[in-house]
């Protein structure tokens, strides 16, 4: 099976729609509650992509037969319920929604539960795969922290806009930012990668240009892989720094990030030459991927210190 042929379910449960309306009637009315919202194909622009205009929405994309979904799901809605309004968590349950299962599909996710914000009509991967509240809590700390400093997260909600009076007006965006973006929601992998690089050459320190353009690539390689293949080729040959990395980019979609930190960090150890060189350069890489001060990256950085001297 290619990449390209991946699906995010093997098939359509004929029951999950009826599932999901079924947990629509049954889902009690707290008084956060407005803060959560279920989402179908039918209802995820107006839900979704209208929505972000006004207030930043998280899009919670799940499944019934998955368990790590489980794990995260209460913790976003607990933590959507804190924020009161300043941000708004929205479900699909792809079995239920298709379509919506699909289009991750083409954006070259490789499984769920993943986690996307939409800002201003522009989606952006915040999650993929599940981790402990405090890990949660943290990452999103960090996103609407940078929306803030761009004047895009609002502080407290806003009244007349929850009443449907007049939008706020947004400051004007970077358009290369908005380019790269665009490119990345849509799956144009490459453009996403130009129009990225275009932002490092004028802000090479740029952690999020920086980050936007290791996801691009990341994407671009993992479409490009058959995984069991993949999977095959670094069982065979462990000192093939190529094929150790090909399945650390598959562990790091699918949010094992430490497993793809280990496995590149052990071909650092038994190899030399060449091959060290290019498990340590796509370590670094992936590296990128994570904010700076997430602790498994000062972790991994130790451990390749360690293995390099």
């Amino acid at each position: 099976m290619t990449s390209s042929d991946f699906s995010l379910h093997g098939a359509v449960d004929l029951g999950a729609r009826q599932a999901a309306a079924k947990r629509d009637q049954q889902r009690p009315a707290a008084a956060g509650d407005s803060y959560v919202v279920d989402v179908t194909d039918a209802t995820f622009n107006t839900e979704v992509i209208d929505r972000s205009r006004t207030v930043p929405v998280l899009v919670d994309f799940w499944a019934d037969w998955c368990q790590p979904c489980k794990q995260l799901g209460p913790i976003l809605e607990k933590l959507a319920n804190e924020a009161a309004g300043r941000w708004v968590l929205a479900k699909v349950d792809i079995d239920a929604n298709p379509a919506l299962g699909q289009q991750l599909s083409r954006m070259g996710v490789q499984g769920i539960p993943f986690v996307a914000a939409v800002i201003a009509g522009q989606m952006l991967p915040v999650l993929n795969g599940a981790a402990p509240e405090p890990q949660v809590r943290q990452v999103l700390d960090q996103l609407f922290d940078a929306l803030r400093e761009q004047g895009l997260m609002p502080d407290a909600p806003d009244a007349a806009g929850a009443a449907g009076g007049e939008e706020p007006q947004q400051p004007a965006a970077d358009p290369v930012q908005v380019e790269a973006e665009t490119a990345l929601q849509r799956g144009d992998l490459d453009a996403a990668v130009d129009a990225f690089g275009r932002m490092l050459r004028t802000r090479p320190d740029d952690p999020y240009a920086k980050s936007g353009l290791a996801l691009a690539e990341l994407q671009r390689r993992v479409r490009s892989y058959d995984p069991e293949q993949a999977r095959k080729d670094a069982a065979d040959r462990p000192g093939d720094a190529a094929a150790q990395a090909r399945v650390a980019d598959l562990e790091l979609i699918d949010g094992r990030a430490d497993e793809a930190f280990d496995r590149l960090i052990g071909t650092v150890r038994r190899t030399s030459g060449d091959e060290r060189e290019t498990a340590r350069k796509h370590l670094v890489t992936l590296l990128d991927l994570l904010p700076p001060d997430d602790p498994r990256v000062a972790k991994a950085r130790r451990k390749l210190a360690s293995a390099l001297f």
